[in-house]
């Protein structure tokens, strides 16, 4: 029997060559005249002493909102930290910090340095968190981890509970995702900020790599890419081409019958009807007082019959050296 995912991988380029992905006008317009307006948040912004960072996409269950951060004590943004998450009663203005939802794993595995960048998606039945992991550096003799461009390589591991407070138990002590083998693929070195959409019967994984060819220079050159699965835990199939380059922070959401989101680097708004092409027809649209490392809220996280939700309002954070801190962004037309 022919496997389902390895046949749309097939027929996704046949898609794109034939025309069905063109741009819409109706897009360009709408993103063009979007602001960002940003407001303080209580509990999990400026704090002294303390990073929050990189926050998940915002889910609401119940009457409650919930989003899932990386933080750290004494440390500006980097790869250190453990998920941790807060829950909100009042769309997302003010937040209680509940605790640290996953820590480090096991000596000597993939996630044993640190987790971070976490995402969270609802499916059949239970939450599951996606999260980045790294480990010290190999051969270093005092273990610790020491960012270099060849062997410090990220991966992204899962875990999951039955309810959004926990307890997240991992799936396995092994990434779900791991680097392309390859040195000139552009997700060689690292691979890092889950965004989990279902679409077409499938879990769409996007994710940014860095390859080992750009060295110390990796960072300008982080592109995004995407995996599938028919399940929400695996095994993940990569595409295994870029999506989109310049985007060193993965912002994505549904936007009619395809998907939008944000080139961080570029600072422009792309667009891509089948969720793939990205480039035929770019919007390349600037972003207005663009969020950082943001997370988007998105009712179709918690109920997949949502869908084309578009962008209102998230967590994103701001960059103040060793104590980063988390505000909420709205949009709003000009």
């Amino acid at each position: 029997m022919q496997n389902p995912i390895k046949t749309f991988l097939f027929l996704l380029p046949i898609c794109v060559s034939t025309g069905l992905i063109a741009q819409e006008t109706s897009v360009k317009m709408y993103y063009s005249g979007i602001e960002f307006v940003y407001d303080k948040i209580d509990g999990i912004g400026y704090e002294k002493g303390v990073t929050r960072r990189d926050p998940s996409d915002v889910i609401k269950v119940g009457e409650t909102w919930y989003v899932y951060y990386t933080k750290v004590y004494g440390r500006a943004p980097g790869y250190w930290g453990t998920l941790w998450y807060a829950t909100s009663s009042d769309e997302g203005y003010s937040w209680k910090e509940q605790g640290e939802i996953l820590g480090v794993g096991k000596e000597k595995t993939f996630d044993s340095q640190a987790t971070f960048t976490p995402n969270i998606l609802f499916a059949k039945g239970k939450y599951y968190l996606y999260y980045t992991g790294v480990k010290p550096t190999p051969g270093n003799v005092r273990g610790e981890f020491e960012n270099n461009s060849t062997t410090d390589i990220t991966a992204i591991g899962l875990a999951t509970s039955s309810s959004p407070h926990g307890p997240f138990t991992r799936v396995s002590d092994d990434p779900i995702l791991t680097i392309s083998l390859e040195p000139e693929k552009f997700d060689s070195y690292r691979i890092d900020d889950a965004v989990l959409i279902y679409r077409n019967g499938l879990y769409w994984l996007y994710y940014k790599g860095r390859s080992r060819v750009h060295g110390a220079d990796g960072p300008g050159h982080t592109q995004m890419g995407v995996s599938f699965s028919k399940d929400p835990d695996g095994p993940f199939i990569k595409y295994d081409i870029p999506l989109l380059d310049s985007s060193h922070e993965v912002m994505l959401w549904q936007h009619g019958t395809g998907i939008a989101g944000i080139a961080s680097q570029s600072e422009t708004f792309e667009y891509a009807p089948d969720g793939i092409d990205f480039t035929s027809n770019k919007l390349g649209i600037e972003v207005k007082n663009r969020p950082f490392a943001p997370g988007v809220f998105r009712q179709d996280l918690t109920d997949r019959g949502i869908l084309g939700e578009g962008l209102s309002w998230g967590i994103s954070m701001v960059h103040n050296g060793d104590e980063a801190y988390l505000i909420r962004y709205k949009v709003q037309r000009r």
